[in-house]
């Protein structure tokens, strides 16, 4: 039996790339400097998280956004524009239309928590207080997914064995893969329609997270 939906943030509750892109477009007027375009700090940021995927997302930003500061001899401002682009980042940082109402209903049926790689802090993305566990990678020694030990992090804090959680999300490595590979029930929210790249299968693919409810109570039969 079902007891607990875990989800991940970034793509699947949260519009992360809207909150980014605007927080890069105020650190790219506040630099005003023709060199450093919006274009470059997305493209270099982009590079940074394929580069750095097993650092902390704070410091995969940094990180980028050093390198292209750098670029015109500007690197010395890092904590300046880091600190503007994580206020405007978080002010910006909201749920995808539909998810709240999505989740006061599972809510009625299940334990939900909150799992993520990232650094989308529910409580800063208007999700705070929905969740009866939050897990952050690579904070209190849980590893990054899609490592096994992630997803036994999410048992351990669901207090549930992995055939009585559903873990959600958008990655299909990361989420349903590593999940998967973890024994938990995995559902792949797949908006784009993409063919799946790899052997695992999810247990349910859906294109809209509006489809969930459903399908978790298809799981639990």
């Amino acid at each position: 039996m079902i007891t607990t939906v875990a989800f991940d943030a970034d793509d699947t509750l949260v519009d992360i790339r809207a909150a980014v892109t605007a927080g890069l477009s105020a650190v790219t007027a506040a630099v005003a400097d023709p060199a450093l375009t919006l274009e470059l700090f997305t493209a270099d940021a982009e590079e940074h998280w394929t580069l750095l995927a097993d650092r902390h997302a704070r410091d995969i930003r940094a990180a980028a956004m050093r390198h292209t500061l750098a670029r015109a001899g500007r690197e010395h401002e890092l904590d300046r524009w880091l600190e503007l682009f994580f206020e405007v980042r978080y002010a910006h940082s909201r749920p995808f239309d539909g998810v709240t109402a999505v989740l006061d209903k599972l809510s009625r049926d299940y334990r939900l928590g909150y799992a993520t790689n990232a650094n989308s802090l529910a409580d800063r993305c208007g999700l705070g207080g929905r969740f009866a566990f939050e897990l952050y990678a690579l904070e209190n020694g849980v590893p990054k997914k899609p490592a096994r030990g992630f997803f036994e992090a999410v048992l351990a804090a669901a207090s549930a064995q992995a055939h009585e959680v559903v873990y959600v999300g958008d990655s299909y490595d990361h989420d349903v893969a590593g999940a998967a590979g973890a024994g938990l029930r995995t559902v792949w929210l797949n908006r784009a329609g993409a063919p799946a790249p790899g052997p695992v299968r999810a247990d349910v693919v859906i294109a809209d997270l509006a489809e969930l409810p459903d399908a978790v109570a298809a799981l639990n039969g």
